[in-house]
């Protein structure tokens, strides 16, 4: 019984050891607090590990929006759309589609695109300073990234109003143009592409969560490895936090622990409707590769990824549940869709599945607990985990120090539901 387990105690607990966790802890660390970090053995299995290894400054627009909406039935019906949804999920995940449903109508849309530009503005001078600090510049691959046009009717739906209006550089180039950028793509593919020249690029990311995990390691930070169950507060400014094997008490808890924080942040008293995203990747080992910077062809859903030795075709978005096995259909649309663009592709030499955590407006929840600051939730970044976690980390130590964080960090709130 967990009475009956020799107490842990540490000023600060982080549940959740991914890359917004552990930049917290680093942040945390700095600082001078004492900080332990609660979450299982890290696999390198994870969302943190498997995503598209970009820094994505130009990703404003939310998940869900007015076009998405218009074709919502067929993108969540259709096995080989970009966006899909396991059909034995529907029902369970009922609730959290009415919401995203609402979050694409036009003016929700816009609020969301706001929010997510107001948290994406920092990020570029934010990650130069957190790879410098952790030893990683050299993984930064400041060489922009690429939305592959394959048709004229891709080009003529591209709509970069928005994303202009809110900061985001993008160059609509043309196919000789796109050539000249990418000489290794086959000339019989494409009709252009957008440019984000400012975009920055990560040559591994687990290179970086490793320079990461070194560097929370030397802070003096402490890892118990183990998955937390129960939160709870003693009512004398202390929370209790429970886990097989492990109790642990401290004045503070950063909920950090992406597509798991839902039931945590229920036990602190925040109804926060998170469900999961299920991403996907192929992996081809090589080192001649057919591109040198990432590019995603739009109609697809997908991003190419060239990283340290290997390509990676990362990306689609299923809805439906945590613990499901893979849907292998999943992967043979990716790999259908990269053959169509480099049909000399050999066999993939791995394939991945990860669970992002996902909000219907697609903005994180990161802000104090509406029944108290002793705990702050900082999770449902989706697509921008990675990009976002030295931002995040900086408003959670912004948080914990009782500092006015320099964004308004309104928009995130868990009690905004």
């Amino acid at each position: 019984m967990p009475d009956q387990l020799r107490p842990e105690s540490s000023e600060i607990a982080i549940i959740g050891a991914g890359i917004v966790g552990l930049s917290i802890a680093l942040r945390l660390a700095d600082q001078g607090h004492e900080v332990t970090i609660l979450a299982p053995e890290d696999d390198e299995t994870g969302a943190s590990y498997g995503n598209a290894g970009v820094i994505a400054d130009y990703a404003v627009m939310p998940v869900g929006t007015p076009d998405v909406l218009r074709n919502l039935p067929s993108l969540l019906f259709d096995r080989d759309s970009p966006l899909s949804i396991r059909k034995a999920a529907i029902f369970t995940l009922a609730p959290w589609l009415l919401r995203f449903t609402r979050e694409c109508l036009p003016a929700r849309a816009e609020q969301n695109a706001r929010a997510i530009a107001a948290l994406l503005a920092p990020t570029p001078a934010a990650w130069r300073a957190f790879a410098s600090q952790i030893g990683g510049t050299a993984l930064l691959k400041p060489q922009g990234s690429l939305y592959l046009f394959e048709t004229a009717s891709d080009q003529r739906s591209a709509d970069f109003t928005l994303p202009r209006a809110l900061g985001v550089t993008v160059d609509i180039i043309s196919r000789a143009e796109l050539g000249q950028l990418e000489p290794g793509l086959p000339a019989h593919v494409g009709h252009g592409a957008a440019f984000f020249p400012n975009t920055v690029t990560l040559h591994d990311p687990r290179a970086m969560l490793r320079l990461l995990r070194a560097a929370v390691a030397g802070a003096g930070v402490r890892h118990i490895p183990a998955r937390i169950t129960g939160l709870a507060r003693d009512g004398h400014g202390h929370v209790t936090l429970t886990g097989a094997g492990i109790r642990l008490r401290t004045s503070k808890v950063i909920l950090a622990a992406g597509a798991w924080s839902r039931d945590l942040a229920r036990q602190a008293g925040d109804k926060v409707p998170l469900d999961t995203e299920r991403g996907y990747h192929l992996e081809y080992d090589m080192a001649d590769q057919p591109l040198t910077r990432q590019m995603t062809p739009v109609s697809r859903g997908f991003y190419f990824c060239p990283m340290a030795g290997r390509l990676r075709v990362a990306g689609t978005v299923e809805l439906g549940g945590r613990d499901a096995p893979a849907a292998p259909n999943r992967w043979a649309v990716m790999e259908r869709g990269a053959r169509a663009i480099f049909p000399d592709l050999p066999e993939p030499d791995r394939r991945w599945m990860g669970c992002r955590p996902s909000l219907p407006d697609s903005r994180p929840v990161i802000g104090p607990s509406a029944q108290g600051a002793d705990v702050i939730h900082a999770y449902g970044h989706g697509h921008l985990g990675l990009t976002l976690a030295p931002v995040t980390a900086q408003i959670v130590a912004d948080l914990v120090a009782g500092r006015m964080p320099a964004l308004d960090i309104g928009p995130y709130r868990p009690g905004r539901f």
